[in-house]
């Protein structure tokens, strides 16, 4: 098989972007905790993220957040083409500061939860899910 100049530079600007695109989509979590924080120091405890440690199926995976006293809570998976999961905002008269639900992950992946307190205090918990079958298209 005979290669071109035109093919070489074609596979090379791909293996270029491909070695890029990981760490761009940790600077789009990054970016999105950041937007979220204020840029803010994130202190670790207080915060449960509940996640099974493998995932049969990417396409509904079950998670559960808790973090009492938090105002906010935001969730993100940072393998996901979109990593902004959910965000669940607790008013003065709830009863519990938690949630549960079912979120689609692409492929084995840390899932990350950030709560804002309601003293302004932010922290952060995170937990590695193993995906068989991803849910994102792969």
């Amino acid at each position: 098989m005979d290669f071109t100049r035109r093919d070489t530079l074609g596979l090379a600007l791909g293996a270029a972007a491909l070695t890029v695109l990981p760490f761009r989509a940790n600077a789009a979590v990054e970016d999105r905790i950041a937007e979220f924080t204020g840029g803010a120091d994130m202190g670790e405890g207080g915060l449960t993220l509940t996640a099974p440690e493998i995932a049969e199926n990417g396409n509904t995976v079950p998670i559960e957040v808790s973090a009492p006293g938090a105002v906010s809570i935001l969730v993100l998976a940072a393998g996901n083409p979109t990593p902004g999961v959910a965000q669940f905002n607790f008013g003065p008269l709830a009863a519990t500061q938690s949630a549960s639900t079912r979120i689609r992950l692409a492929g084995t992946q840390d899932v990350i939860a950030v709560a804002k307190m309601a003293d302004g205090s932010f922290v952060k918990a995170s937990s590695t899910v193993k995906v068989t079958i991803g849910g994102c298209g792969g």
